[in-house]
């Protein structure tokens, strides 16, 4: 990982942007934690839907590391860390 031989400043705004985009990840991530801990409610009151509840549950991980994925780029991308 590359990164940055000198300092890096940021601006209030980049600062502002950076922290809008971690509170909304954290948001976002929070509801697909909050589906998974509901699908599996749902499957432990009501076995036969297990069918059901498991597209559901299979497609949180795949959200939670897109949503984690595209704050890191922008993290990065400000801080000016590149890959290689």
């Amino acid at each position: 990982m590359g990164l940055p031989e000198q300092p890096v400043t940021l601006t209030a705004e980049q600062v502002a942007e950076l922290n809008k985009l971690l509170s909304t990840m954290r948001h976002d991530i929070n509801g697909d934690l909050a589906l998974i801990v509901a699908a599996a409610e749902l499957i432990k009151l009501n076995p036969d839907i297990t069918t059901r509840m498991l597209a559901t549950l299979l497609e949180q991980p795949s959200k939670i590391r897109d949503k984690a994925d595209k704050f890191s780029h922008a993290f990065e991308k400000a801080l000016g860390i590149t890959k290689g």
